[in-house]
């Protein structure tokens, strides 16, 4: 193992152990004790690495080697740094264990870039706490309004500002980043699907990301007693939440080419054993390659709310997210696969089934990203593990685009 992969292997123990589940894998939810440790951990190395270190009004963390050029935008290479429950070490945490590690090489070899390298650890792309995800991202383009971030509440009614101010983080610094400022962003992520594992290919070059929408759904019905209650005078909201539920799979399987639709998460009121439930709440995340497919999916799904909105039971819908197909910068795919080449480490062309920043930031800036193999497919799992050679080959294929994107000498 050479000395890049024990640094790597390094980092991510390291941070794996900031987690609120011990032994049951990562669980390291935004603006909590543990966010507040990986914050500190990654802060300490971007110094030690020799960056200037800062956080914007989000928490997202940057940390800046400064180019030769007077005020040029930046290169951004990272990824994000919270966790879903229970998850695992590497979905997130590789990415800006990468852009620490190719600051490190720039530091190592005394390399000048000409533009600014910055390596950006976000939070909340996996939405486990405020809900819709991706809010970093969508917070430092400006998808996300100060209003709207103001108003986010986790299950427990805590605001992002309280619980930001908790951990001792500035609400009131700025969060919108001018585009300006930006040149390119690069993210390295694991896969978290079978392809690259199966091919036996250590790096797979995103050529697009996914489209994907979340929508939060509220069935509400009549509460009363489990036993007392006639069946046909009911209006059970779990009965009518698990029969929209159970057609979900049908209405994906039938728009086909790779459309998919998700309900993750389920809130029952008042969730007694002996009482007929009042409210559910449900999230249902849909996704696609084509933006033709999520609208047609939407369109059905706004028809089975209609459908069951009748004999005492209400539902509603509150779109969380909605990102359209992204499509990744021509020139740095291009690129990332020269480098590939002249590295000769192996890659495939690969598009993502999963959504990530660098849809977000592709708004604003070109966007490159890179994937490395998953073990047995495996994500969001404690299973989830993912090999420190790839991250290495990787982090060595940033590197040298970073080196052009910066114009280093």
């Amino acid at each position: 193992m050479n000395d890049l992969q024990t640094r790597i292997e390094g980092h991510i123990n390291k941070l794996s152990k900031f987690t609120a589940t011990p032994g049951k894998g990562t669980t390291r939810l935004t603006y909590s004790q543990e966010d507040q440790q990986a914050r500190e951990y990654i802060k300490e190395k971007m110094k030690e690495y020799g960056l200037q270190v800062r956080e914007d009004g989000l928490g997202n963390i940057f940390g800046k080697m400064e180019g030769t050029i007077q005020d040029a935008p930046s290169v951004l290479i990272g990824s994000h740094f919270d966790s879903v429950p229970n998850g695992g070490s590497y979905d997130g945490p590789a990415g800006v264990v990468a852009g620490l590690e190719v600051a490190a090489l720039f530091a190592q070899n005394k390399i000048k870039p000409k533009y600014p390298l910055e390596v950006i650890a976000l939070i909340e792309e996996e939405g486990a706490r405020f809900g819709g995800g991706l809010m970093g991202s969508r917070g430092m383009t400006g998808l996300l309004s100060e209003e709207d971030f103001k108003n986010l509440k986790d299950n427990d009614g805590i605001s992002t500002v309280e619980a930001m101010t908790k951990i001792g983080l500035d609400p009131a610094l700025p969060k919108k980043r001018d585009p300006k400022t930006l040149k390119a962003f690069l993210e390295l992520h694991i896969e978290q699907g079978p392809i690259l594992e199966e091919k036996n290919i250590p790096i797979g070059v995103v050529e697009t990301i996914v489209g994907l929408t979340q929508y939060e759904i509220t069935v509400e019905g009549q509460a009363g007693h489990a036993g007392t209650t006639p069946m046909d005078r009911r209006a059970d909201a779990l009965v009518t939440a698990a029969q929209m539920i159970a057609q979900f799979p049908t209405l994906a399987i039938e728009e086909g080419e790779g459309t998919v639709m998700t309900t993750g998460k389920l809130n029952v009121f008042p969730n007694g054993a002996n009482v007929i439930p009042k409210k559910v709440v449900f999230t249902v995340d849909i996704r696609s390659g084509k933006e033709e497919h999520i609208q047609n999916v939407i369109g059905k799904l706004n028809e089975l709310i209609d459908s069951y909105t009748q004999n005492g039971i209400q539902v509603t819908a509150v779109q969380q997210l909605y990102m359209q197909p992204k499509a990744m910068n021509p020139e740095i795919v291009a690129l990332l696969k020269q480098t590939s080449n002249a590295l000769t480490i192996p890659y495939s062309s690969i598009n993502s089934g999963a959504g990530h920043d660098a849809m977000v930031l592709s708004d604003v800036t070109e966007v490159g990203m890179v994937f490395i193999p998953s073990k047995d497919g495996l994500s969001h799992c404690p299973e989830e593990w993912s090999d420190s050679l790839h991250i290495a080959n990787a982090v060595e294929i940033l590197y040298e685009t970073a080196k052009k994107l910066t114009e280093a000498e």
